[in-house]
C-alpha cells in the first residue's frame, strides 16, 4: 500500500520534507496530496528540501502530478496528487 501525506498551506515545509525522506528511505513509492495553490506550494518545496535530504545517501526521487477527485465537507473538490518515486 502506497503511504499517503495531505499536506495543506499552514503545513510546517520542513516537517514535511523529514515525513518524505524517511518515507522515502524505506519504500520506493508515496502520495502527497494538496488541495489549492498554497498547499501546493508548501508541498513543491517540501519535496525540494527532501531531494536534498536524500540525495546525499544516493536516493534521487521524481514527481509524477496528477489530478485527484475527493470530498471535502460533502463538497466535491480538485486535488492534485504528487506521485514521488524513487528513480
Amino acid at each position: 500500500m502506497i503511504q499517503q501525506i495531505k499536506v495543506a498551506s499552514s503545513s510546517n515545509v520542513s516537517a514535511v520534507a523529514g515525513a518524505i525522506s524517511n518515507i522515502m528511505r524505506e519504500q520506493s513509492s508515496l502520495e502527497v496530496s494538496t488541495v489549492g495553490a498554497g498547499s501546493l506550494n508548501q508541498a513543491i518545496k517540501a519535496l525540494a528540501i527532501a531531494r536534498g535530504f536524500l540525495t546525499p545517501s544516493g536516493i534521487e526521487i521524481w514527481v509524477t502530478p496528477s489530478f485527484k477527485e475527493i470530498l471535502i465537507e460533502g463538497k466535491q473538490k480538485t486535488a492534485i496528487k504528487l506521485k514521488v518515486e524513487k528513480r
